[in-house]
């Protein structure tokens, strides 16, 4: 059964590499993973204040997401699932959990900065596509830019 929870500060590390883990799925180098490490990287006090949830699968931890919002626009900051547990329903779970938390806090859309690999989901979840931002991560870089009506 899978149950969404808010993360414990000492999960930071293990959220972490599941974070990379997550992002290695789409094929990425080590040498490309290190340049993400920093914009994937969690720790306690992140945990502890911002809005975020973890997925455990029977006592499994298999996904994380964070939103973050101001005023009436949300951004999902991250969403990642154990990549063996890719296609099932943890995603969708985690993502609709960032719908409705940014809608409680007054946003009226949720804007995705995606890893291209990913982007598909959130087309099939109801995103659009809204052009293209620089990685936070890889200079020179662009990655999609969708955005869901809230």
């Amino acid at each position: 059964m899978l149950t969404l929870r808010t993360p414990e500060p000492d999960e930071a590390g293990r959220l972490t590499e599941l974070c990379l883990r997550s992002k290695a799925a789409w094929g990425y180098d080590e040498a490309f993973l290190e340049a993400c490490r920093a914009e994937l990287t969690l720790t306690p006090s992140a945990l502890r204040h911002s809005h975020m949830k973890v997925a455990d699968r029977d006592g499994t931890l298999v996904g994380m997401a964070q939103v973050t919002v101001e005023g009436e626009v949300a951004a999902l900051e991250k969403l990642f699932v154990e990549p063996t547990r890719l296609h099932g329903g943890c995603g969708r779970a985690l993502l609709e959990w960032a719908k409705d938390t940014a809608r409680a806090l007054g946003a009226a859309i949720l804007v995705i900065e995606s890893d291209p690999g990913a982007a598909e989901f959130y087309r099939r979840m109801g995103a659009v596509d809204d052009g293209s931002v620089p990685s936070g991560s890889i200079p020179g870089r662009l990655i999609p830019r969708l955005t869901i009506a809230l």
